[in-house]
């Protein structure tokens, strides 16, 4: 049973990586996230709330119902867990990630992560205890992953050409327009126009101008 109370987020990320359960209710019924956002501890929630275990992901690596093929490779399991873990959540980082891993840095494993990261986020909005946090993570990761197969299959400079178009600022004041589009993009694309967080996002993004 998970207990944020210290409010220290690695020793919460620790002890999520060995086990602890994050739906167990305490004697006035509240979960461990549910405690933490009570008592402000907002960093130790984010954890509790983006945590995904290896084992969930392991699910796709095993044939389901009639499918003969499994729909993540074993093999990438593992790259892709890293990715989906990382609390650094700039696009940047996560082409890196994928660029570094040749076996992630590939069209045909990329679209197989990719459409495995959309199942997730459909099983987060649709499961009793919704999880908005989390299928907003998938989708985003999701979205990343399609524009590095746009670039590997588009462009000669591939995943690095990606990286500049992030990271490069317009003239005038060295804003990454690119950068935010993608983001802005990935919010757009979010099938669960119900979701809270979405509508927040949405009403926070909508007013400022690029």
């Amino acid at each position: 049973i998970l207990s944020p109370n210290s409010g220290n987020k690695e020793i919460t990320w620790m002890m999520l990586e060995a086990g602890a359960e994050t739906d167990v209710v305490n004697s006035v019924g509240r979960t461990a996230a549910q405690m933490a956002a009570f008592v402000g501890q907002h960093d130790c929630v984010t954890v509790i709330n983006s945590f995904f275990p290896r084992e969930r992901l392991d699910y796709y690596t095993k044939p389901q119902g009639l499918d003969k093929e499994p729909k993540l490779p074993v093999k990438l399991a593992g790259p892709l867990h890293k990715i989906i873990t990382t609390t650094n959540m700039h696009p940047v980082k996560i082409v890196l990630l994928v660029k570094e891993n040749p076996l992630l840095a590939e069209v045909e494993a990329l679209q197989k992560c990719y459409r495995v990261l959309d199942l997730i986020c459909e099983k987060c909005m649709k499961q009793k205890d919704m999880n908005e946090v989390l299928a907003m993570k998938m989708h985003y990761i999701s979205c990343i992953f399609q524009k590095c197969i746009t670039f590997l299959k588009e462009r000669e400079d591939k995943l690095d050409g990606l990286i500049k178009s992030l990271l490069k600022g317009r003239e005038k004041d060295g804003f990454p327009v690119y950068q935010e589009k993608l983001i802005r993009e990935s919010i757009r694309k979010f099938p669960y126009c119900e979701a809270t967080l979405l509508q927040q996002l949405v009403r926070s993004i909508a007013p400022v101008e690029i």
